[in-house]
């Protein structure tokens, strides 16, 4: 199961997305692969990862800045904002 996913469980995380009115397919964690690799291999299968999101809405593109908390074996995962970039995507 990808993290994604796992987040989109959260009532949290789905409640950020709202915020900001996030169309959910445009969704991307960056190293993502990278990140369930280290988690699979973790002793205990939790992992305590900086990451960005990126997401769009009809105007915008974000970057979500903050700390994944991921158990592999529970299949949890728990995303703490720290901050974001909203970038235009109009080009007027």
């Amino acid at each position: 199961m990808k993290i994604k996913e796992m987040l989109l469980k959260g009532k949290v995380f789905a409640d950020l997305l709202k915020d900001f009115a996030i169309e959910i397919p445009t969704i991307e964690i960056q190293n993502e692969d990278m990140i369930l690799n280290e988690a699979e291999s973790a002793p205990n299968g939790m992992l305590k990862e900086m990451i960005c999101i990126t997401a769009k809405n009809g105007q915008y593109l974000f970057d979500f800045f903050g700390t994944l908390y991921f158990n592999v074996v529970e299949r949890l995962a728990v995303f703490e904002l720290q901050g974001f970039e909203k970038l235009s995507l109009n080009k007027s």
